[in-house]
């Protein structure tokens, strides 16, 4: 039982940066889930799976975790890389790839 305590990452479906200042705390699965044969359901016997925990800052998440006696490892975030970009750079002379309109 060994959880990961991280800052989850931006969403991929939208432009905002909601959900992904804070820090959480999830447990690694002990046990592979299983394909129920009849109807195809994924399921798993580990209910700690189901437990996610949301924290102010990282030092509130270790901090619970060693209270608890939870054995935890922390996930640095890596930095957004942010390339700035204009509309008329497409239309640059000296532009890399070839305009093909």
């Amino acid at each position: 039982m060994v959880a990961r305590i991280y800052r989850p990452a931006k969403t991929a479906m939208q432009s905002g940066k909601a959900k992904t200042q804070r820090w959480v705390l999830d447990f690694e699965p002990e046990v592979a889930k299983s394909v129920e044969p009849l109807m195809g359901y994924t399921s798993s016997s580990d209910m700690k799976q189901q437990v996610r925990m949301v924290f102010e800052s990282q030092e509130e998440a270790v901090a619970y975790a060693k209270r608890q006696g939870i054995p935890f490892r922390v996930e640095k975030s890596q930095a957004r890389v942010v390339r700035g970009a204009a509309y008329s750079d497409n239309f640059k002379f000296d532009r890399v790839a070839p305009w093909t309109h």
